[in-house]
């Protein structure tokens, strides 16, 4: 019940941002005593938040100095459904492998998953993505769209695009999308995405995209200096790891209802836009061998075209790209 108030209390302050909202209209909107809503002010001040307190105005409540946690996420969160329902872990293996534990629940459309840390954060290609706690944003998100399976890698685009949105709305940058799923600064990384879906035969049960961000890392190991960046060493400032998810939750809702109206051009068009330049020389690594050429865009379903230098058309399902100086 407790935790059933407080989310009903952050809603209620979301809905009048920047505004009071009297005691009285508190305690008939939760069916608590005044007191108890007192308790609840108190109990938010502790935590971090800054709560205004005016005679014949009420509360207002902001969540500047708050930990990054489920409530200052769930502040002032104003989708419709993206990030509603949100679990919010101290650490976790896997925001992923929770996320498919939820869906197996029948977590809703629009889930979300938060970690401040991961032990065993997953990447593409079975790789690992460095989790360090209290820098970076480690997320999943669960959808489940009415789509055949071959569309499920289309997700990948909406995410991409969705964090090349957010990215640059919060912190000013110009990121650029790398395919399949990277975005950089510069000819740096700071995302990566790993879209997994849970489906049994021809049927999807959901899509589970796993985004991580690099925010507020100040170095890297030396292995990864010339491979990876943060938002904090781009911007030379740190950035509010809520304002930021919280800005990529809208823009998932955002290119998903999109998607669901229009379908996979206006996507696809918006992240070609984004993408790394298709005039710039790269090699392509695939199972098949390597190919180097330049890349010429990407199908409906996500596949990407590049022409090698005997001027042939090659389909690349899946490949890790590098680029050429």
């Amino acid at each position: 019940m407790a935790n059933d108030n407080r989310a009903k209390l952050l809603e209620l302050f979301s809905a009048y941002p920047g505004d009071f909202v009297s005691g009285q209209k508190i305690a008939d909107t939760l069916g608590l005593s005044r007191a108890a809503v007192w308790k609840h002010m108190d109990s938010l001040r502790k935590e971090g938040f800054q709560i205004d307190a005016v005679r014949n105005k009420g509360y207002r409540l902001g969540g500047r100095g708050a930990p990054y946690s489920k409530d200052s996420l769930l502040l002032g969160l104003d989708t419709k459904f993206v990030g509603k329902s949100l679990y919010f872990y101290d650490e976790v293996e896997s925001t992923q492998t929770t996320a498919f534990q939820k869906a197996n629940d029948g977590a809703a459309d629009g889930t979300v998953i938060v970690a401040d840390a991961q032990s065993m954060g997953k990447a593409r290609l079975r790789r690992v993505w460095t989790s360090t706690r209290g820098e970076g944003i480690f997320s999943s998100t669960i959808l489940k769209p009415q789509i055949p399976i071959i569309d499920v890698p289309q997700f990948t685009f909406i995410a991409s695009v969705a964090v090349a949105e957010s990215v640059r709305k919060i912190t000013g940058l110009e990121p650029r999308i790398k395919w399949p799923n990277d975005v950089y600064i510069g000819t740096r990384k700071i995302c990566g995405i790993l879209t997994e879906m849970q489906a049994e035969a021809e049927t999807i049960h959901a899509v589970i995209i796993g985004i991580g961000i690099n925010v507020n890392q100040a170095s890297f190991e030396e292995e990864l200096e010339d491979k990876a960046t943060s938002l904090r060493i781009e911007a030379g400032r740190e950035f509010s790891r809520t304002e930021l998810l919280q800005e990529l939750l809208r823009q998932i809702e955002r290119f998903y209802l999109i998607y669901n109206e229009e379908g996979f051009t206006p996507i696809k068009l918006l992240w070609e836009a984004q993408a790394i330049p298709f005039s710039q020389r790269i090699t392509v690594r695939t199972l098949q061998g390597t190919i180097h050429g330049r890349a010429e865009g990407i199908s409906d379903s996500g596949v990407l075209f590049v022409r090698d230098e005997a001027g042939e058309l090659h389909s690349v399902y899946s490949a890790d790209i590098e680029f050429e100086n």
